[in-house]
């Protein structure tokens, strides 16, 4: 062991563990047998491999270290975490963006291990969220699901440009051209039928009244090959089995998600919320909130927080802040939402979006919602009660008569002291 000289230490016996695809090395730092007041190191290599971390814990435990930080490297720290964690290990994840701004980084990986350590038993180190075992199941299955989502909305698109490049304009006449309409026509086209007034009388319900449209716009059906609609077959069919594994999935996340069905509730009382927004955004967070000290801090973590980066009078080149990106595009849809309703948020979106532009108005919304969100679950039993459309035109009106009264009295020569009576439900009982 080689002994060293430190500052005062956050904690005495600690392991900072550099991890890659297949090896990675470790790092003890402990009390010095000579002198207590010093420390001593040691750095071991070991494979990433289920051998290869126990023999790890079985060294850390000969040295009696009961903690351990490892990086966020991209997805090679699970295995290392979790078989860790199950070793009854205290395991700590440290941001790779707070830890790289840390002064004095060597880049190796022995001394980058060492250097983890050495701030680790510091106190250098803020650890990142990392889900409990339930909830690391249940988001694989939601992450997979938004995955195939998005799949499928690039498949659908390839679908709009392959009737584009045929010169069918049915994607300016129909609203959704996967619907019921939308899908007859193409499986005509698919089956050979090429006259534009046959394909128009496809149109169901409300698109009947577009049927003039429908036959401009299939009127260059005769550019329709085969060789297009092989195409557009085997478009088809992969949006078709991607909807099936969707199906599946949702199933499945309904059968995980069961015993917390007060927290989906809870989460699907706000507005532009809905059954699947609720079940992503818990996966995620999980129902405890009391691992993020406040709404603001849960804000930020999923990347819903203005992004304060100025030097002199050039701003910096991010727009926003990084976070949990499947919570981000979750809040994304969200915030579209309740900006359509009829309610408190939906008024203070549609505001900030005149003022400020739809993309800060949707941060901001997506800001407020995981306030309200974090609010909702550590108050078991409650629901969104809304405010109303009109809160913000109240609150103005109110402070426009406040101001006006109090000026009045001012004038009467009255020096005014406000202060709000307590509430009766709060007034002490008799």
């Amino acid at each position: 062991m080689q002994e060293v000289s430190d500052e005062p230490l956050y904690r005495d016996r600690v392991c900072g563990i550099d991890i890659g695809k297949a090896g990675m090395a470790a790092t003890i730092r402990v009390p010095s047998e000579k002198n207590p007041a010093r420390r001593a190191s040691e750095t071991r290599m070991f494979p990433t491999t289920k051998r290869g971390v126990l023999e790890l814990a079985d060294w850390l435990r000969a040295w009696q270290v009961p903690a351990v930080v490892m990086e966020a490297t991209s997805d090679y720290w699970k295995p290392v975490f979790y078989r860790l964690e199950a070793e009854e290990l205290e395991c700590v994840l440290a941001d790779a963006r707070q830890v790289k701004n840390l002064p004095g980084r060597p880049k190796r990986d022995t001394t980058d291990s060492q250097w983890l350590a050495a701030c680790f038993e510091r106190g250098s180190v803020f650890p990142c969220f990392v889900a409990t075992p339930e909830f690391r199941i249940i988001r694989l299955h939601t992450r997979r699901r938004r995955d195939l989502t998005d799949e499928r909305s690039r498949e659908k698109q390839r679908t709009e440009k392959l009737l584009e490049d045929a010169a069918i304009k049915l994607s300016s006449v129909l609203t959704d051209l996967h619907g019921v309409t939308g899908r007859e026509i193409m499986d005509r086209l698919i089956a050979g039928q090429r006259n534009p007034r046959a394909l128009a009388e496809c149109a169901r319900t409300r698109a009947r009244r577009k049927i003039p449209q429908l036959r401009e716009a299939l009127e260059g059906a005769e550019f329709f090959t085969a060789h297009h609609a092989r195409l557009l077959q085997s478009i088809l069919n992969r949006i078709d089995s991607i909807t099936a594994e969707i199906g599946e999935l949702s199933q499945v996340i309904e059968e995980l998600l069961a015993p917390h069905e007060e927290q989906l509730q809870q989460a699907e009382s706000m507005p532009g919320w809905g059954r699947r927004a609720a079940q992503d955004v818990i996966a995620e967070t999980g129902p405890d909130m009391t691992r993020f000290p406040t709404g603001g801090h849960l804000a930020s973590w999923c990347g819903r927080t203005p992004l304060d980066k100025q030097s002199g009078a050039r701003n910096g080149q991010r727009r926003h802040k990084r976070g949990n990106k499947y919570i981000t595009a979750v809040l994304g849809e969200t915030a579209v939402a309740a900006g359509k309703t009829q309610t408190r948020e939906g008024a203070r979106h549609r505001k900030i979006s005149r003022k400020r532009g739809k993309a800060k108005a949707v941060v901001a919304t997506g800001n407020t919602q995981m306030k309200v969100y974090h609010a909702l679950l550590s108050t078991p039993g409650t629901r969104y009660e809304d405010l109303g459309p009109d809160y913000y035109e109240r609150q103005r009106d109110h402070n426009r008569r406040l101001s006006r009264l109090v000026g009045e009295l001012g004038n009467l020569g009255y020096e005014v002291t406000l202060c709000r009576k307590p509430h009766p439900e709060d007034a002490p009982a008799a």
